[in-house]
């Protein structure tokens, strides 16, 4: 993969589901992309799960993959959130959080039992998502006389960035969004109608 894709999933949520001795254990993958939104989706199975035993998560951000966080929300120490975020990390996946509840049922599973169920519940929830391929883009916006527009716009059909906004006055302004390895070409190439 190019260092300006990266893998996450789309937003319909996957689910899973995995049992051992009468413990059940609910898992649910989540596209995110802000910290606000991982709070609030835990903060949602909290109250809509209240009567679990604990509700443990891990999650992904950034296409550089270095915001992440596993919570194991009482269980014992590394038993829970970081085989969630192992699973995560398996399938490289960013913009991501999975949120495994569980419902404790009588019978203790020791750590490896508590492992094990945790890895097998994420598992199951991301083979339930739809994992894509996405671009990082970065922004280039040029403004230029309107007499160029036709130098501007063969060039915007050449590399095909998305028109994020434009606008034609005797100064116009176009601000275009490409993916990352391809904005210093577009940058020069504009850059160069202001000599030629």
């Amino acid at each position: 993969m190019m260092s300006d894709e990266f893998l996450t999933i789309t937003d319909s949520v996957g689910e899973g589901f995995y049992s051992e001795k009468r413990s059940k254990f609910l898992a649910f993958a989540h596209h995110v992309s802000t910290l606000e939104e991982v709070k609030d989706i835990v903060a949602s199975y909290r109250s809509k799960y209240y009567d679990a035993r604990h509700v443990c998560y891990a999650y992904m951000l950034g296409y550089e993959r270095k915001d992440f966080r596993a919570n194991d929300d009482g269980e014992p120490s590394s038993t829970a959130g970081k085989p969630i975020l192992g699973q995560i990390n398996s399938r490289e996946l960013t913009d991501i959080l999975i949120v495994v509840v569980r419902y404790y049922g009588g019978v203790n599973l020791g750590t490896g039992g508590l492992i094990v169920a945790y890895r097998s519940a994420a598992a199951d929830a991301l083979d339930h998502c739809e994992v894509v391929s996405r671009q990082v883009e970065e922004t280039v916006t040029y403004q230029y006389p309107y007499v160029m527009m036709n130098d501007v716009m063969r060039i915007v059909k050449e590399l095909s960035p998305r028109i994020v906004s434009q606008s034609f006055d005797n100064t116009c302004s176009i601000t275009l969004a490409i993916r990352k390895s391809a904005a210093e070409n577009l940058r020069n190439r504009l850059q160069h109608l202001s000599f030629e």
